[in-house]
C-alpha cells in the first residue's frame, strides 16, 4: 500500500510538472507570435514567414491529434494543415486584437477546419451533457499519458470521447493552452471548457479501469 501511495504521488507531481512545462511553452510561444502580428499585418512578409513557421508544427499536431486515422475521410491531416496555414495567411492582414492571443486565434482557424473535415466525411458530433454540479482540471497520470504518447492505444482510447470533448483534451493537454485560450479559440467559456476536460477525463479513467 505504501508503495503504491509513493508511486500515486510520484505521478503527480510529475504530471504537475509537465503541465507546468506545457503552459510555459505556450505562453513563450504565445508571446513571440503577438509581437509578429503587428508587423504581418502591415505587410512585412518575414514576419508572416515567421510566423508560418511557428505555427505549422503546432497546428499538425492538433490535426493529428483530433483526426489521428484520416483514411475515413475526404482529406488527410496534413490537407486540413494547409488549409489552416491558407486561411491564417489570408487572415492576418485584417487581424485586429480583441483581447486573446494570436495563437488562440490560429487554434480557432484550425478548429473549424477540423469540423469542416470531420462535416465532410458525413461524421456526426455528439450532444454535450448536462453539467456536473462541480469541474476539476486536475492532471493525474491518464491525462499525461495522452500528451505524453499519441500511440496507436492512445487513439483508440480517445475514440470513446465526444468530438467535442476529444478537442478540448488536445488544446488543454497536448498543446498546453489555458481554459481561457481554448474557450477563445473554440467560442466557449472558461467554466464550459473546465467540465468538458472534467468529463472527458473521467471517463478516460474509467475505460482504463474497465480494461
Amino acid at each position: 500500500m505504501a508503495t503504491e501511495h509513493t508511486t500515486a504521488i510520484h505521478s503527480t507531481r510529475t504530471s504537475s510538472s509537465r503541465s507546468g512545462a506545457a503552459n510555459s511553452e505556450s505562453r513563450r510561444v504565445a508571446a513571440e507570435l503577438d509581437g509578429l502580428i503587428g508587423p504581418a499585418a502591415a505587410g512585412d512578409q518575414r514576419a508572416v514567414g515567421d510566423i508560418l513557421r511557428i505555427v505549422q508544427p503546432l497546428v499538425r499536431r492538433y490535426c493529428l491529434a483530433r483526426l489521428g486515422n484520416s483514411s475515413h475521410l475526404q482529406v488527410t491531416a496534413d490537407d486540413v494543415v494547409q488549409e489552416i496555414l491558407i486561411a491564417t495567411v489570408k487572415a492576418i492582414p485584417r487581424y485586429q486584437d480583441q483581447g486573446k492571443s494570436f495563437l488562440a486565434f490560429v487554434y480557432g482557424i484550425a478548429a473549424n477546419k477540423v469540423a469542416d473535415a470531420f462535416r465532410r466525411g458525413q461524421l456526426t458530433a455528439y450532444p454535450t451533457a448536462e453539467l456536473p454540479e462541480t469541474a476539476c482540471s486536475a492532471a493525474g497520470p491518464e491525462e499525461w499519458a495522452l500528451a505524453a504518447e499519441r500511440s496507436t492505444e492512445t487513439r483508440e482510447l480517445m475514440k470513446v470521447l465526444a468530438p467535442a470533448h476529444r478537442q478540448v483534451l488536445v488544446m488543454r493537454i497536448v498543446l498546453g493552452l489555458s481554459a481561457a485560450e481554448t474557450a477563445e479559440a473554440i467560442g466557449t467559456s472558461a467554466g464550459v471548457v473546465r467540465v468538458m476536460q472534467h468529463r472527458a477525463l473521467n471517463k478516460l479513467r474509467k475505460e482504463l479501469q474497465a480494461a
